[in-house]
């Protein structure tokens, strides 16, 4: 029988040894070899649980944005999964690159890699409230200021200390400022 903390998961381990190197050397000088020296885990590990290094930053919102997709294409509201979305958001890679963008040298990469993320909501979004009946532009500009909102709100989550409170307050009322472009 083993006490204590549970041993971290390989996935969890890359990601940790990532933020570290990112903190210590920046975003742009760390690579891949880097990081799974840190991490003491292989290449073909690392590429098994990301696809690359800013993956490791996304992943767990990546992960979210999928299940966002799924439940909007079998037909749950939009209102209702951007909830879920926001549901027990933890701390991660991602907060902490958003706090110390800076210090990790992430300007454009964070901009860049947000943008892909936004542009993966806004479609899931347009295309629910096509589904719906809305008009496509109506649609797509819907989309585009939820996803807006989602990504704002994890920032500002984020700034004000991840894990201090939880996303939900910040997340509501993001959406409020983004329901009035609803079809």
């Amino acid at each position: 029988m083993s006490t204590g903390r549970p041993r971290a998961t390989s996935r969890d381990t890359i990601a940790e040894a990532a933020s570290e190197l990112f903190l210590e050397q920046g975003y742009a000088q760390t690579t891949v070899a880097d990081i799974t020296q840190r991490a003491g885990v292989s290449r073909s590990s690392f590429f098994n649980y990301f696809s690359s290094k800013a993956d490791v930053l996304w992943a767990g919102l990546d992960a979210r944005i999928e299940t966002l997709t799924d439940r909007l294409s079998g037909g749950a509201s939009v209102s209702e999964s951007l909830q879920v979305l926001g549901d027990a958001f933890a701390p991660d890679s991602l907060a902490l690159a958003l706090v110390h963008a800076e210090a990790m040298g992430l300007g454009d990469e964070l901009v860049r890699e947000a943008g892909v993320r936004r542009s993966r909501i806004a479609s899931a979004v347009a295309a629910r409230l096509r589904l719906d009946g809305a008009a496509a532009i109506s649609a797509e500009v819907a989309g585009a200021a939820h996803a807006g909102a989602v990504l704002a709100a994890i920032e500002a989550w984020a700034r004000a200390g991840a894990g201090q409170a939880p996303l939900g307050p910040l997340l509501d009322e993001a959406l409020d400022a983004a329901a009035s472009t609803l079809p």
